[in-house]
């Protein structure tokens, strides 16, 4: 009798995750969270266990806690005894977040550029050929285009080779992109029961290691506002928090444009993640606040620098997490002022949203 006999299945070591690949998946999670508190991170990994039983007699917490000093993933103050992050740590929570947002990214042959419909220097090849100009490099020169001209225009029986009968072939053009990433950390990040903040430090940090391991071309600069604005380096980004802190958009967006001024690239965009309207500016010393509605003295500021972006040929994208009907009023007037983009996106598909918009604008010279 034909037929098949099932049993259960038992799958190989190997062929899944090390007991130490499972915790680790789950304390860079936690680190996020926790915004680089390892103690903190290590106590709800404990608590975790205890509820949903991650570990089992033969590799438990304290043993995850060694491999991870081993593998120099955290490091410990002999005098405190206090656990710390590492380098290494901080990029494996950036790869992390790479693979959790933008998994289903393909790789590209050519890895740091981005493919654009412009001719010009590159270095892919297209089938375009042309004769020689001034000023064309040897390295683009067609030897067998060249050598096939030179007989038809001067015979075979006395080879002869001259600048006329040179052909170029045309290279792709690369385009080389400079990103501001702006995050909103105000306290409305963390408001009403949500947490904003930590799903907008994962995408920055999937964005960051996207573009410093595929598109090494580019420039990307993440800066964080509140009250004021400051620029903050990517190995800070496990490490950010919200603070008790307004929105004053008007200094991200002066901060952003200046950073993009000093930028040599022809292409450069800024990208807005917020949950809110501006509420702050900054009058000398002092600041202007009103949290009540939208400020008309505040919202016209915010207005005119979305207009002297327009001016200087950089778009705004910005990712509105948030729903209220009077907010998204904002955000469509400032994206108007603009002519740049504008998305109400929920925080679960911010990341995709980005990545989307990220690679659009890698395809065509703004």
């Amino acid at each position: 009798m034909l037929g098949y006999r099932f049993q259960k299945y038992i799958p190989n070591p190997k062929e899944g995750k090390t007991p130490f690949e499972n915790l680790m998946d789950v304390f860079q999670q936690l680190l996020t969270i926790t915004s680089g508190d390892v103690s903190e991170a290590l106590q709800w990994l404990t608590e975790l266990d205890k509820q949903y039983d991650l570990t089992n007699n033969d590799y438990g917490i304290g043993d995850f806690i060694e491999d991870l000093k081993s593998k120099g993933y955290i490091k410990e103050d002999p005098a405190t005894g206090n656990f710390a992050m590492t380098a290494k740590s901080e990029q494996s929570i950036r790869k992390s977040a790479l693979e959790e947002i933008f998994g289903k990214l393909k790789k590209s042959r050519n890895k740091g550029n981005h493919k654009t419909p412009y001719i010009g220097q590159g270095e892919e090849f297209t089938s375009e050929i042309r004769n020689f100009q001034f000023g064309d490099s040897l390295d683009q020169i067609s030897m067998t285009e060249s050598i096939k001209n030179a007989q038809v225009n001067h015979g075979i029986g006395d080879f002869t080779l001259t600048e006329d009968d040179l052909r170029i072939r045309e290279q792709e053009f690369k385009a080389q992109t400079s990103t501001v990433l702006m995050i909103d950390i105000s306290h409305s990040m963390i408001l009403y029961g949500e947490d904003r903040i930590t799903p907008a430090k994962k995408v920055a940090m999937a964005l960051a290691e996207l573009i410093t391991t595929k598109y090494k071309k580019d420039t990307l600069d993440i800066i964080v506002f509140g009250n004021d604005a400051w620029q903050i380096e990517i190995k800070d980004l496990p490490y950010l928090q919200v603070g008790p802190y307004h929105t004053n958009t008007v200094a991200g967006l002066e901060l952003a444009m200046d950073i993009l001024r000093r930028r040599k690239n022809p292409n450069k965009q800024i990208f807005m993640i917020t949950d809110g309207k501006p509420t702050c500016i900054k009058e000398g010393i002092n600041y202007y606040k009103n949290s009540f509605g939208i400020d008309q003295k505040i919202l016209n500021k915010t207005l005119t620098l979305a207009a002297q972006c327009r001016r200087l040929r950089i778009p705004v994208t910005t990712f509105m997490i948030a729903t209220d009907p009077y907010l998204q009023a904002f955000v469509r007037e400032f994206t108007e002022v603009n002519q740049g983009k504008a998305y109400y996106s929920s925080l679960k598909g911010l990341g995709d949203l980005i990545f989307e918009d990220f690679q659009k604008n890698r395809k065509k010279k703004l």
